[in-house]
């Protein structure tokens, strides 16, 4: 019997910053293969006034954003949890990456969302990009409030639904619904999915 490939999981926020580095993180340490992104024209994190948003393009490393941070306003960005968000992230990978911009980083099987708005963003994407090898990909969305707590059980569930989805014996398209339907009833979050080619 031939051995299971292992999948490839995309964890998506819009400035990958928060739901999905925490995501990525919890993930990566129980040993799936998984990476982050973010949707948005530019990182955006809390200022000092909701009018001031501390602003960053994507690529830019996240020990440079700390540093930053950490510079403008040590106890501000400390007690709001930036800073300890940054550290964190810092030891999952060196900077932020814009969704759109992944074609070179391969193939996904499951794109996971954390935003309704992310997800429709993902979906666009996929069905614009050009289908040259119909490989389907599953795009789920689990709305989760972006605060560092929910991020923290959002992750969780999307850890609990992705290790289903590898540890299964089919294909996800056999099981998807009935597997889609179980966690909602079990967790009481709704979930959005769609299906898109590579």
């Amino acid at each position: 019997m031939e051995a299971r490939r292992k999948m490839r999981f995309a964890m998506v926020c819009s400035s990958n910053m928060n739901r999905s580095m925490e995501a990525h993180s919890l993930l990566g340490r129980a040993g799936l293969d998984v990476a982050s992104y973010g949707t948005g024209t530019h990182v955006k994190l809390p200022g000092p006034s909701l009018h001031e948003p501390n602003v960053y393009d994507f690529g830019t490393p996240y020990n440079v954003i700390y540093d930053d941070l950490r510079r403008k306003d040590p106890d501000l960005y400390k007690r709001n949890g930036l800073l300890p968000m940054l550290k964190r992230n810092t030891s999952v990978k060196l900077a932020p990456q814009r969704w759109q911009d992944n074609a070179g980083d391969g193939l996904f099987d499951v794109i996971f969302s954390f935003e309704e708005r992310v997800f429709d963003l993902i979906v666009d994407d996929m069905h614009n990009r050009e289908q040259r090898m119909l490989k389907n990909a599953l795009i789920i969305n689990m709305d989760v409030k972006d605060n560092h707590e929910e991020a923290g059980v959002g992750a969780k569930l999307a850890l609990d639904l992705c290790q289903k989805l590898e540890g299964a014996d089919e294909d996800w398209e056999e099981i998807i619904d009935d597997l889609i339907i179980t966690f909602e009833k079990q967790h009481k979050r709704k979930l959005t999915y769609n299906m898109a080619f590579y």
